[in-house]
């Protein structure tokens, strides 16, 4: 039992939460359910979790609340649920750093599928660590720091960054001066075609914009390429 992966399964309706716990114990992995988010914190310490399944509507905390402690503790892959169909709630999870969106109803085989697909990125992403990598990328005067998962300003203090906006700018930073379009950075980040997805790249850009206080309407380092997508325009120094 002990070397299949567990997931954490958050959702506030019971036949789902036995549905799900059923079809993926069948699916050799171990499940954990909790109805809500402050069962959700209860259960956390309690398991090693590989992947977090959050319903979007939870009573009380709402799941991006529980999403947005989940980042705080981990980088832990979340593959969210929702019976709604509101865009903006979309992008919001995506930008928290969830892996993936499924939305209600849907086919316990397709929700599977994408589990295994968001738990392959993941270990691929982790066996990437561990190969030798520059100690410290820099641009701009920016420096990343890979071993560390930091970024630091030109005066040598560190800027938060949420995962999704560090494996953004990894992203922009390893293809620097090519244009990279939407549907080619949600690949790189998420695995899959953007669909109706592409907006959230759009917000992602314009929050890590701000972190690099680079001006959106005439940034002159993430810059818009019209009918393209973005491109990162600095010079790399590798140590």
């Amino acid at each position: 039992m002990d070397s299949m992966p567990h997931i954490l399964v958050v959702d506030d309706d019971r036949e789902i939460r036995d549905l799900l716990a059923r079809f993926l114990e069948r699916n050799r992995f171990r499940v954990t359910a909790a109805r809500d988010g402050r069962e959700a914190r209860r259960a956390w310490p309690l398991g090693h979790y590989q992947l977090v399944v959050l319903d979007l509507m939870l009573p009380g905390e709402g799941g991006l609340e529980v999403a947005r402690w989940l980042r705080q503790q981990s980088d832990i892959p979340i593959v969210m649920l929702t019976a709604m169909g509101e865009e903006t709630d979309r992008i919001i999870g995506l930008e928290l750093g969830a892996d993936d969106y499924v939305p209600k109803p849907f086919n316990p085989r397709e929700l599977l599928a994408r589990i295994r697909a968001v738990l392959r990125r993941t270990s691929e992403r982790a066996e990437k660590k561990v190969e030798p990598a520059a100690k410290s990328v820099r641009f701009s005067g920016w420096t990343l720091e890979p071993a560390r998962r930091r970024l630091l300003n030109p005066d040598g203090a560190e800027v938060a960054l949420t995962g999704g906006e560090y494996d953004l700018l990894v992203a922009l930073v390893e293809r620097a001066n090519r244009v990279l379009t939407r549907d080619m950075l949600l690949d790189l980040l998420r695995g899959r075609q953007a669909g109706p997805f592409d907006r959230a790249i759009d917000v992602a850009i314009s929050r890590l914009r701000r972190k690099l206080e680079d001006d959106g309407r005439h940034a002159q380092l993430i810059k818009t390429v019209r009918g393209g997508g973005y491109v990162l325009a600095a010079e790399i120094e590798r140590d």
